[in-house]
């Protein structure tokens, strides 16, 4: 089985410090480059996704309700788009799925490369049968990434210790809704 590392959003924006900051991004992205440099060849292919907003119309708001609208986040061009600097060396080279430029995107399948490829094309294209998840927030971009993941028939499992949430009550309800999805979550 062949099995690629799906690296989730560990941009700025989303770490402590950026627009849209989670609690223990930073530690996360450091954590997730300590795996990618201890254990190299444990994946077939490593992707990252990223959001990458140019004018996602109301996904953007000056009074957020934190559900459909978020503050400004993730805007290309800006250093809050660039992957977090724990993060960013182990990443050189990775191919990038950029997603969100005109609309939410959550998932990393609503993205595509600099090419033009979609995620779940780009994978089978290499073989890969099976995909694990790491990155940033297991409550929104994780989760909707790998229910796509399985959607689109992938092995699916997301490596819990590797992902931070917004919210306790939120990411609890997200791996049990992984988890009746099919998704491992270990």
């Amino acid at each position: 089985m062949a099995r690629a590392l799906i690296v989730v959003d560990v941009q700025n924006d989303f770490c402590e410090g950026g627009s849209l900051a989670v609690t223990g991004g930073a530690q996360v992205a450091a954590d997730i480059a300590g795996l990618l440099a201890d254990r190299p060849n444990d994946w077939d292919a490593v992707v990252a996704t990223a959001d990458w907003h140019i004018d996602p119309g109301s996904h953007w708001s000056d009074s957020p309700d934190f559900v459909d609208s978020w503050p400004v986040h993730c805007k290309v061009g800006t250093p809050g788009a660039d992957f977090h600097p724990n993060i960013a060396p182990a990443l050189v080279g990775v191919t990038t799925f950029r997603k969100g430029e005109h609309d939410a995107a959550y998932s990393g399948f609503e993205g595509h490369s600099d090419d033009g490829a979609e995620l779940a094309d780009w994978l089978r294209d290499r073989g890969i049968d099976a995909v694990d998840v790491v990155g940033i927030a297991t409550d929104h971009c994780v989760r909707a990434t790998a229910l796509d993941a399985v959607h689109e028939g992938f092995t699916t499992t997301v490596l819990r210790e590797l992902t931070v949430g917004v919210a306790p009550e939120s990411t609890d309800r997200a791996v049990d809704e992984l988890r009746a999805a099919g998704v491992t979550v270990s």
